[in-house]
Formats: structure tokens, sequence, C-alpha cells
């Protein structure tokens, strides 16, 4: 009989259950993205079926400016993690001040075109199915800023009060995946309404 080889214990890796935060995300992103493709296939749809203006093409800029802003969060929300892991905790009230500013001008972009398009356009949610479907997907994902922004300020103020310390990085990841995910939902509600909705 041949030699048995035998590891000892401290070179075995243990199998650790992911943490409750991201399984708990991972669902929660997935019921959400299930609720965007309704919506998205909705706005779909209906493109091109109103019956009476304005249309997309008439009324609606692209908006680079914002977008860039909203894209780059996620950067600056990856860093905010990385450097609470590391323990750099000014530094990573920097990137989660970063993060915040960022979401906040994209969200203020996107109220300016909506008071540009009630008010000067006269597109509103009872004008026609392009306002309808397009309100409908744009101010969901509005939504999903604000209460995204809404935790990333609460994160902010308690790294600001030395509350977030390294052992809390977990937390900060869970919620910079929910920020990764409506950074990804933009990419495609802005291809879909004002790229190939024009």
């Amino acid at each position: 009989m041949g030699d048995v080889a035998v590891i000892p214990h401290s070179q075995v890796e243990e199998w650790k259950l992911p943490s409750r935060g991201m399984v708990g995300m991972f669902c929660l992103i997935l019921a959400e993205a299930a609720i965007f493709i309704i919506f998205v296939v909705a706005y779909l749809y209906y493109l091109g079926k109103s019956l009476s203006g304005p249309t997309p093409r008439e009324v609606l800029d692209l908006p680079f400016f914002t977008s860039i802003c909203l894209l780059s969060s996620s950067l600056t929300v990856h860093l905010a993690v990385s450097a609470l892991r590391k323990a750099e905790y000014s530094l990573c009230s920097v990137w989660l001040a970063a993060t915040v500013l960022l979401g906040s001008i994209f969200l203020t972009g996107t109220g300016v075109e909506w008071h540009r398009l009630i008010y000067h356009d006269g597109l509103t949610l009872r004008t026609n199915l392009f306002g309808t479907t397009f309100y409908s997907l744009v101010g969901l994902h509005a939504a999903h800023v604000i209460a995204g922004l809404f935790m990333l300020s609460l994160a902010l103020i308690a790294s600001l009060r030395g509350a977030l310390t390294s052992r809390h990085h977990g937390k900060l990841e869970v919620l910079s995946l929910y920020w990764h995910f409506v950074d990804a939902v933009w990419v495609i509600v802005f291809l879909v309404v004002y790229v190939l909705g024009r």
C-alpha cells in the first residue's frame, strides 16, 4: 500500500458561505433587473406608435455629460470601497463624496431635462405613448438613483463621523454593487431611449 499524503489542517482552505448582504443584494438586483426588462420591452413595443407629437427625435437630446458623470461614479465608489478595505478613511470619505456629487449631477441633469420637456415641449405622461413610456422608464431609473444616493449619503456621513471602519468594508461593497447595477441599467436606458429611440 502506498503512502497517503496528509495535508495539515492549517493548509486546508475552509469553505465559507457568502455573506447574507451579498446574497440579498444579488437577489434584489435580479428582481430589479426583471422589472427594468419589462419597462424596456414596453418602451420598445410602443416606440413609434404615438398618434400625436412630440416625438423622441423632436425633443430628446443626448445627455452625454450627465451620463459620463454617472458612469464615472462607478469608479469612485469602487475606489471608496478599496480605500476603506485598506483603512484609508480620509480617502474613503473623498471618494464617497465624489460618488454622491457625480450622482447628484446626473439627477439634477434629469430634473432639468424633465422641466424642459414638460414646460417647453409639452411632453407629459398624458401627452402620448412616448411620454408615458419615457417618464415611466427614465423615472424608474431616477428613483433607483435617488435610493442609491440616499444610502451613499448615509455612508458618507458615517465616514465623516469616523463611524465607518475597515471592518465595514463588506457592507460598503454590498452598497457599491447596487450602485454598479444602477449605472449598468443607465447604459441600457441610454441606448434604448436616446440612441435607438431617436
